[in-house]
């Protein structure tokens, strides 16, 4: 590991992305499967819980602490990029549908994005925390990617971070050719003109399964999975996979191709396979 201060200050910026984990997952796991859960509708129809919101709320109050300077873009109340080069991407729960309805497979995503002199934004710090999956999965740039196992008992969930216990290294896969790769989707709902060839690319893959949200991306950084696709997503919905899958070794883009996680929907590959599903959802 590369002790230069960019790296030194990347790690002391994802132990505090480790920090608004920890205060996330006290939040949600209480909240999880409560009798009195709220939930209401925004503008966009979506469902939105009293977890969700608060999660963000407690996130905004410790970054106004401990880095007054950084901006912050989060999915419940607004955006400010600030007028620093770094901004913070929040989404409190990815997976609210299945949060609100008692499916264990959702997650705080919390993301550090640098902007460099020409303009140029690169997501460098990660963490996707599933609480209720008792996993973690983390990185930040040059330093690799990470998935910490909960023992699963409260005591453990909030205790402070410790990278040196229960947390092992991940990778993506070798797979090299689509008829031997698995592949994960959320649904079919967005595809537009690419439904036709997505599907064509389902169809001739080993194996395919609708696991979708965070899960998919985060089963191709572990090599579990070896292409994860999902049509139409914000921001928030990716910068934390992003990083993630590419410190793991993999290729995150858009379906268009375009690197990052800022052109309004995800692909993830192990990056053997990337060319591939591009030009195969792109015919």
């Amino acid at each position: 590991m590369s002790n230069d201060k960019s790296s030194i200050d990347l790690q002391d910026d994802l132990a505090l992305a480790h920090a608004l984990a920890d205060l996330a997952d006290a939040i949600t796991l209480n909240r999880y499967q409560a009798q009195d859960l709220v939930i209401t509708n925004k503008p966009d129809n979506t469902p939105v819980t009293d977890a969700d919101r608060a999660v963000e709320t407690a996130i905004r109050e410790a970054l106004a602490t401990h880095r007054q300077t950084d901006g912050l873009v989060g999915e419940e109340f607004g955006s400010d990029k600030g007028t620093s080069n770094r901004y913070w991407v929040i989404d409190p729960i990815d997976g609210t549908k299945n949060f609100m309805r008692g499916v264990p497979t959702w997650a705080t995503l919390i993301a550090l994005v640098n902007v460099d002199a020409s303009g140029i934004e690169e997501v460098v710090v990660g963490i996707a925390s599933a609480p209720a999956l008792a996993r973690r999965w983390s990185a930040a740039k040059g330093l690799g990617a990470y998935v910490r196992f909960n023992s699963g008992s409260a005591d453990d969930l909030w205790e402070e971070f410790d990278a040196s216990s229960n947390e092992k290294k991940i990778s993506v896969s070798k797979v090299a050719k689509l008829s031997d790769a698995s592949i994960s989707y959320s649904d079919f709902v967005g595809w537009g003109d690419r439904l036709e060839p997505f599907q064509k690319m389902l169809a001739n893959a080993w194996r395919t399964r609708g696991i979708g949200d965070f899960w998919s991306h985060m089963l191709v950084a572990e090599g579990a999975v070896d292409v994860a696709i999902e049509p139409s997503l914000a921001v928030w919905d990716m910068a934390a996979l992003d990083i993630i899958v590419r410190e793991a070794g993999g290729a995150f883009t858009n379906t268009a191709g375009q690197n990052g996680p800022f052109g309004g929907s995800g692909v993830s590959t192990n990056g053997a396979l990337h060319n591939a599903v591009i030009n195969g959802l792109n015919p």
